[in-house]
């Protein structure tokens, strides 16, 4: 049974898409490492406790189906401060938020690491 298992884990895998934006921060990337990480191997696994598996099998689904988004679905798609789904999107980009913490440094620092050839944390030291 766990080969099942691990076949529909698989399956699922494959249908999650991948966001590019998001580099390293991606929900698709961390689901295929935990599900390599748990089905080390493949299907001959041993499985401790099926039903947690099964249970966490189909929570996966339901994310990945969209089940109460559609269940439940929304008068509008903005926050209540008026953000449309794509400029969260586009904020929560890895490019953006790189930017945004360079701009949080002040001007010395990054003088600093730009000509330092040490880096910076070893100056906190």
């Amino acid at each position: 049974m766990a080969a099942g298992r691990y076949r529909r884990f698989l399956r699922l895998c494959e249908e999650w898409p991948v966001e590019e934006t998001k580099r390293q921060r991606d929900l698709g990337t961390a689901l295929r490492q935990r599900v390599a990480q748990a089905f080390r191997e493949g299907e001959n696994t041993p499985i401790a406790d099926p039903e947690a598996c099964d249970q966490m099998y189909e929570s996966l689904v339901r994310i990945h189906t969209n089940f109460y988004k559609n269940k439940y679905p929304r008068l509008k798609d903005t926050t209540f401060t008026g953000v449309t789904v794509e400029d969260c999107r586009m904020i929560l980009a890895t490019d953006i938020l790189k930017q945004m913490e360079d701009m949080k440094k002040g001007t010395w620092r990054r003088l600093r690491e730009k000509f330092s050839a040490k880096k910076p944390e070893e100056d906190l030291k």
